[in-house]
């Protein structure tokens, strides 16, 4: 598509927190920019968000409503709609409506987290049943607390978690533990309790205890686990963005992929990162697209002023 016949300068795919500070900044550089947004947030589920300067505490929806107000008022257009298809060029297809021309895109369109089919995990999940020590782990401190094994990431979980309860018990499920691992989770003071794990011990909407398969029910007050966290790619994928060797789309600092004009932020690029982390994504990203769009108006400026300037004959 011909960049001076594109209706926006940059389609921002996903309004999480580093779609929507993208969109912000690129609306205070006077650039035309669409938001498309599926709905279905990440941290949905969570009641309160942390790590997040002047913002600690706050709900994960009113953060995005207020993110939302924001790029409004810098001229930012915000739509619901699925993204079907974005093809080189850049035409970008919504699911049942129009195509939209574009001569940048941002993909932010995060990640979701499968969980294991524990009874009673997902019905928990973000409001007992944790994942991040430092965005929950504070509001938890001091009181009986569980790592379940459903992942291998979940021994680090429990040596980190320790930092904030005395009394953490690893329950090691399916995942077959080292020597090493259960030498460290016991110079870190962590109980191991072998078992394999039946469900989670719910009563009137709060988590009691995670009942093992024998019929052990050891009492908690918050379980952690750690999810298979996916992101939602399959736009950069199909686009031909290279991945790197943890099976991420790769970007550079800013976001830049492998394919030219196509940038990425938040967690469908770093499923580790955090709301405050996204956010900054963002931003690096919308710096980084604006010089490019101005590299290109420049060269455009360019030719046109020495087309203008070129003697008749």
């Amino acid at each position: 598509m011909n960049s001076e016949n594109a209706e926006y300068d940059v389609v921002v795919v996903g309004a999480g927190a580093a779609g929507l500070n993208a969109a912000l900044l690129l609306g205070r550089a006077r650039r035309k920019v669409l938001v498309v947004d599926a709905g279905g947030p990440r941290n949905a589920p969570a009641a309160h968000m942390h790590g997040f300067l002047s913002r600690d505490g706050l709900p994960p929806s009113t953060l995005l409503e207020l993110g939302r107000a924001e790029i409004a008022r810098y001229g930012v257009r915000l739509v619901r709609g699925r993204v079907e298809e974005i093809e080189h060029g850049f035409s970008v297809r919504l699911e049942g409506g129009p195509v939209i021309g574009t001569r940048r895109v941002l993909v932010a369109t995060g990640l979701y987290d499968e969980l294991p089919a524990i009874p009673g995990v997902r019905e928990q999940w973000g409001k007992d049943v944790l994942h991040c020590p430092y965005c929950h782990g504070y509001e938890v401190a001091d009181q009986p607390l569980a790592v379940l094994g459903t992942h291998p990431g979940a021994v680090h979980q429990a040596l980190l978690l320790r930092q904030w309860s005395d009394d953490v018990v690893f329950l090691p499920h399916t995942l077959d533990l080292t020597a090493e691992d259960r030498e460290r989770l016991d110079a870190r003071g962590l109980r191991v309790v072998e078992g394999k794990i039946d469900h989670l011990v719910v009563e009137e909407g709060r988590l009691r205890g995670v009942e093992l398969a024998d019929g052990r029910v050891l009492p908690r007050a918050a379980v952690f686990l750690f999810p298979r966290m996916v992101p939602h790619d399959q736009l950069l994928t199909r686009l031909g963005c290279a991945k790197d060797d943890s099976g991420l789309v790769g970007t550079d600092r800013t976001g830049r992929t492998s394919v030219p004009g196509v940038w990425a932020a938040g967690n469908v690029v770093d499923p580790r990162a955090q709301v405050v982390t996204a956010a900054g994504m963002g931003s690096s990203a919308a710096f980084a697209l604006n010089a490019d769009l101005l590299d290109e108006d420049v060269r455009t400026a360019v030719e046109r002023h020495r087309a203008a300037s070129a003697p008749t004959r």
